[in-house]
């Protein structure tokens, strides 16, 4: 029996909320600098609020999610691409698989690191970005094809059916619900490393740079809320994209 996803439930996120508050309260009461090392959620949202009414903010917002999402889509058109071709010719495969082996196991600040070498600190979160979304919707991309029904395929090819007949009837059933999986993994992961290439690499006019800023400053408040907007940014995106993935299964009977 296939297991529903495990839903957020609004009183789990009270509830820590709550915890949080009450943490931030008593170092408050404790130091007398207790707010800087933690921020009660209240004053984060009072200053989520506070950065939204700025023009800066969405400037921000939007320069990280070009990068960011641009490198996404960049490489999981790459990636499908790429898993057809594997599947296709195993020389492909074979060729690919140490590349995707080193990019599974080296850690993003590495690749962080040895980018910046090469690469604009502006490039550097699309990069990181395609980099670390390319392993899993390649896999999952190439076993989907893989799973195809053999039965299915050589009776297209004996009736002669249309590649775009067989693609839409056999393949695209099989391979959605393994990409499906895969962009879900690969859209946290790609705003987590895209974030993360920003502070280091400090690009500018991005949500990475006005972490660092928040963090060199001591600016706690300013440091969840930002961390607020990449959550809400990750989740917000990775639903829309779900949700057209879902509407594409439908079509096609997946």
């Amino acid at each position: 029996m296939k297991r529903k996803p495990q839903k957020i439930r609004v009183w789990a996120v009270i509830f820590w909320l709550l915890i949080w508050q009450g943490a931030a309260m008593s170092l408050r009461a404790l130091y007398p600098h207790g707010a800087l090392l933690l921020a009660s959620p209240l004053s984060a949202l009072e200053r989520l609020f506070m950065l939204a009414g700025t023009a800066a903010f969405w400037r921000a917002v939007l320069a990280s999610a070009a990068h960011i999402l641009g490198g996404f889509l960049l490489s999981c058109a790459l990636a499908v691409m790429l898993a057809a071709l594997s599947a296709r010719f195993s020389c492909v495969e074979e060729l690919l698989a140490p590349l995707v082996a080193v990019i599974k196991a080296v850690p993003v600040a590495s690749f962080i690191i040895l980018a910046l070498v090469w690469l604009d600190s502006r490039s550097l979160a699309f990069f990181i970005s395609a980099l670390m979304v390319f392993p899993p919707v390649y896999l999952n991309v190439l076993e989907g094809v893989r799973r195809a029904d053999a039965s299915l395929l050589e009776m297209a090819r004996v009736f002669r059916v249309p590649f775009s007949r067989t693609l839409r009837g056999i393949y695209l059933p099989q391979v959605l619900p393994y990409f499906r999986s895969a962009v879900s993994v690969a859209l946290g992961l790609c705003w987590k490393a895209g974030t993360a290439a920003e502070v280091i690499g400090l690009s500018g006019g991005s949500i990475g740079e006005r972490l660092y800023t928040a963090k060199v400053y001591f600016q706690t408040p300013d440091l969840f809320a930002w961390t607020a907007v990449i959550v809400l940014l990750s989740v917000g995106f990775e639903k829309l994209f779900l949700l057209a993935v879902d509407s594409l299964a439908e079509r096609v009977g997946a």
